[in-house]
């Protein structure tokens, strides 16, 4: 029985045709079909020994990029030129650090501002501990190759920091240089310790000027000086050298044409007194004699005064009223300026003895301190209403016996130099019932 095939038939014969075909074009060239997993091995072999063969090569140059710094560390070990450091009796020549050569490239954090009462210890010998941000001054000094900043401290006794950062390698440079810096200070060592650099400057030691202090002639940029200082001013003795503005207050005298102001033991050896000078001194003739108060500045240039460049000069009132001499039996003597010769004198105890003396221009009568306690001097005036000047001694005597008392004519500023002298010997008599 013969059938026909309609076109549904046919399709279904050829699709084994096709099916063949499309695996004959799947086939690989060599005829062999690769699995997929070994395609990606190959791949990732591939990829992995590209990178391994790039990096094989550069193995040297690596090499010669460590050597670099290596180089660089031997050019630092070279020696700066060193200074002669300042030679120590205990043979200390700065904290030392635990590593040789210490390279810091990085600053450490910033700390707590150091108070003035911690800049104090860090400038004090012997301190530990101290640590905080702050500023030094002082003159770079290289030891065992490393930078020091020598400060002196506050006991005129030297400090030495080390100076780490990255601006170690650049100090010794400095040596010898005045250098300020500013940065982490740390006391470790009772004679010094270190300072973390932040920031420096660096000035040759002929560029620095120092500031002139006390040699300022205004008045006006003066400082006032204290109670104190005045209190130590008017002492003999003391605060030589002392320049200010001050209030004093003393016994207006003469001599000659200058004025002179009497601020503390009148009439002795340690008398102090001051030459008036400026505007203030017109007029203040009248005032001779009696208690003024200056103001201005004031130098005292020796132990026993000085000067003082008024501006006012006005008279007071005492503050203690004279001796009253109505009561008092009193012994004079004037000595003329050629005698020389002691004279005896007799004085009833708790009464008066007067001496007067002539003075010359610049120069001041004056006796010893314990003799003025012994002998009780009470007032030492002067009188300059005639062709010469007349200084006058007025004694109470309470001490009953025979007493020396010796006369000196000194320079005014300087009692030690003496022109003239003058004694006289002073038997002092018990009144009458005292035994």
């Amino acid at each position: 029985m013969h059938m026909t095939t309609g076109p549904g038939q046919v399709g279904r014969r050829d699709a084994p045709k096709e099916t063949a075909l499309a695996k004959k074009k799947a086939k690989t060239p060599r005829g062999k079909a690769k699995k997929p997993g070994q395609q990606r091995t190959k791949k990732a072999a591939k990829k992995v020994a590209k990178p391994a063969a790039k990096k094989a090569p550069k193995a040297p140059k690596t090499a010669k990029l460590s050597a670099k710094p290596k180089a660089k560390e031997k050019a630092v070990e070279k020696a700066p030129p060193i200074s002669a450091p300042t030679k120590r009796t205990d043979g200390w020549q700065g904290p030392l650090p635990d590593k040789e050569i210490p390279r810091s490239t990085k600053l450490p954090s910033e700390g707590a501002a150091l108070t003035k009462r911690e800049m104090e210890q860090v400038l004090t010998v012997g301190t530990r501990g101290v640590s905080g941000e702050g500023g030094l001054k002082g003159r770079v000094v290289v030891y065992q190759n490393l930078p020091y900043l020598e400060v002196i401290g506050r006991d005129k006794r030297e400090l030495w920091f080390l100076l780490q950062g990255p601006d170690q390698e650049v100090f010794p440079a400095y040596v010898d240089h005045k250098v300020s810096v500013s940065g982490l200070i740390r006391r470790f060592h009772p004679y010094g310790g270190s300072v973390d650099v932040r920031k420096y400057t660096a000035r040759k030691p002929e560029e620095v000027v120092e500031p002139e202090g006390p040699a300022v002639e205004d008045s006006s940029k003066l400082r006032l000086l204290s109670p104190g200082e005045v209190e130590t001013l008017c002492s003999p003795g003391m605060s030589v050298g002392l320049k200010g503005f001050a209030t004093i207050r003393g016994r207006l005298e003469m001599s000659g044409d200058e004025f002179f102001l009497v601020v503390s033991n009148a009439g002795t050896r340690q008398q102090v007194a001051f030459t008036v000078e400026g505007k203030a001194t017109k007029g203040i003739k009248k005032y001779v004699g009696e208690v003024a108060v200056a103001t201005g500045v004031v130098e005292k240039q020796t132990g026993w005064g000085g000067r003082i460049d008024a501006e006012i000069c006005e008279p007071r009132a005492p503050e203690f009223p004279p001796v009253a001499r109505d009561a008092l039996e009193i012994v004079e003597l004037e000595v003329s300026p050629a005698s020389s010769s002691p004279k005896d004198l007799e004085v009833k105890v708790n009464h008066g003895l007067v001496v007067k003396l002539a003075e010359k221009q610049g120069h001041v009568w004056a006796v010893e301190p314990q003799i003025a306690k012994r002998v009780s001097l009470r007032e030492v005036t002067l009188h300059t209403g005639g062709p010469a000047a007349i200084r006058e001694f007025f004694f109470t005597p309470r001490n009953p016996g025979v007493h020396e008392v010796e006369f000196f004519l000194g320079k005014l500023h300087n009692p030690m130099q003496v022109s003239r002298t003058f004694k006289a010997i002073v038997n002092v008599k018990g009144l009458e019932g005292v035994g």
